[in-house]
């Protein structure tokens, strides 16, 4: 099979763009990139996407960063679509904020795709990531110590992010430029050892091929794969676990408390234990790392006979008889302030179906109106409760726009939509400032998003205007939100 097929397959099979959708590419001048821009374009002109143009981030770090950066604009040329570019000093950031370069320049790097996504009105954003790079991400995970949920490695799709080229091997990549003559650049980098990524790649990939298996990039590919879906998996019934084991508790002051029945939990796999409880002590800590080791010890608090209690980051947790309390804290063991970050969720959400946010303390559900439904009575929702929206807790919104699959998710920086009665797109920040959202509650209003993570829904607000039933013949998805344990 050739490249431009098995992409095409494998965009299909993980349902990564669908037809007509507009993509940006993120291109830095390497192979892999460059590669991906060109397959993007081909594809684009066989009417299977649209190819927005190309984004370039330049980090600032190497003398040759202006060069690459003139380089994927006169490749932006040469393909006939526009080019976003942007630059950031992100050693500066890592100093400031005591992290990675690395750490650092993915923070900047992705920011600036959700301002560019924006910007050019795509649907998704195209990362030119490999077959190798996921092996690579699976050994480092596996050496620095992590579960499932670490060795599933990079997502085919992980909201607006797509990689096409997953399940591509860079040589294959680098011989189809090759043969067609196309131009990139080497970074330069790419050999300094000291980076773990490239001596994973320079030096531990090549010795395993060499010494003990020479198909060591698929296998490993393989397991992330397995890894993941595993994950997933387990992070599903977790979730559904959790939101019926977990009781949130009413505090007098302003920490996050909650509880757990402890025989409830001893009941469960030890593996799904562990995943319930790690799902929710990273909850209650405002997403400060929960390790392996701080699970562990929480679990042998809930098998010891009598209480007990152990100190954990961003929290307490108690075994007080029959029951295991979380409380949060407003400052870590040795007293300092926890530095407040966002509590980001995301679940999918079927047709028909609900979920549970045990992070936000709501339930949201959709159903489709039934074929046979009165068409008076869509149309005297719609007079009398304005169009789109019943209440504050039932949306009603265009089903033929929603046929794919929905998830429900809080805010990410960037998010825009475009509420009915304005004119034109608006920033959920500047919205929710204008409807007077409370800031500390802003993280957990529930956002229904559709398979390309466009804002449907802002739960108990208001409806994008491009999901907005202007006819009652039109199909109908009925949305619903309600406190977990309450009523509609």
């Amino acid at each position: 099979m050739d490249l431009l097929s098995f992409v095409r397959r494998f965009v299909r099979q993980h349902n990564l763009i669908p037809p007509g959708a507009r993509v940006v590419a993120a291109v830095s001048g390497g192979s892999d990139s460059v590669a991906l821009a060109h397959i993007l374009r081909e594809l684009a002109a066989a009417g299977e996407l649209r190819l927005a143009g190309l984004v370039h981030f330049n980090h600032q770090l190497r003398a040759a960063a202006a060069g690459d950066e003139r380089f994927v604009t006169s490749l932006g040329e040469s393909l006939g679509v526009p080019v976003l570019t942007d630059r950031g000093d992100v050693a500066a950031r890592a100093r400031r904020e005591r992290r990675s370069v690395e750490d650092a320049g993915r923070a900047e790097r992705h920011a600036f795709y959700e301002r560019a996504r924006s910007l050019a009105g795509a649907d998704v954003v195209a990362l030119g990531h490999t077959r190798d790079d996921q092996a690579e991400t699976f050994l480092l995970r596996l050496m620095r110590g992590a579960g499932p949920r670490g060795l599933g490695g990079m997502y085919p799709r992980n909201g607006y992010i797509v990689r096409p080229l997953l399940g591509c091997r860079r040589a294959d990549l680098g011989k189809w430029l090759s043969d067609r003559t196309l131009p990139f650049v080497e970074d330069e980098t790419n050999g300094d050892v000291s980076i773990p990524r490239n001596r994973v790649r320079a030096e531990l990939v090549p010795l395993l091929e060499t010494r003990f298996n020479p198909g060591i990039v698929d296998v490993l590919a393989d397991e992330a794969d397995l890894a993941r879906e595993a994950w997933l998996w387990m992070d599903a019934m977790a979730g559904d676990l959790a939101a019926r084991l977990v009781r949130p508790i009413v505090s007098q002051g302003s920490e996050l408390m909650c509880e757990m029945d402890v025989t409830e939990l001893v009941a469960l796999p030890l593996a799904l234990r562990r995943a319930v409880l790690w799902r929710t002590m990273t909850s209650v800590a405002g997403l400060r790392p929960i390790s392996f080791g701080h699970v562990d010890a929480a679990i042998r608090l809930t098998d010891q006979m009598g209480d007990g209690r152990i100190d954990v980051p961003g929290q307490r947790v108690d075994r007080i008889g029959p029951r295991l309390v979380l409380t949060g804290r407003s400052g870590d063991a040795g007293g300092r302030p926890i530095p407040k970050e966002t509590n980001l969720f995301r679940y999918p959400l079927s047709i028909p179906g609900e979920v549970a946010l045990p992070e936000a303390g709501y339930l949201v559900s959709a159903e489709v109106l039934a074929a046979d439904a009165p068409s008076e009575h869509l149309s005297a929702m719609m007079r009398n409760e304005g169009p789109g929206v019943v209440g504050s807790q039932v949306a009603i919104v265009r089903g033929d726009l929603c046929a794919g699959s929905l998830a429900v998710r809080n805010r990410r920086p960037g998010d825009r939509f475009r509420p009915i009665g304005l004119d034109g797109r608006k920033k959920l920040q500047d919205f929710f400032v204008d409807r007077k959202v409370a800031r500390a509650t802003r993280d957990a209003v529930p956002i229904v998003v559709d398979e390309m993570d466009r804002i449907v829904w802002v739960a108990g607000y208001g409806i994008d205007e491009a999901f907005r039933v202007t006819d009652p013949a039109q199909a109908v998805l009925i949305l619903k939100i309600k406190a977990l344990g309450g009523s509609a």
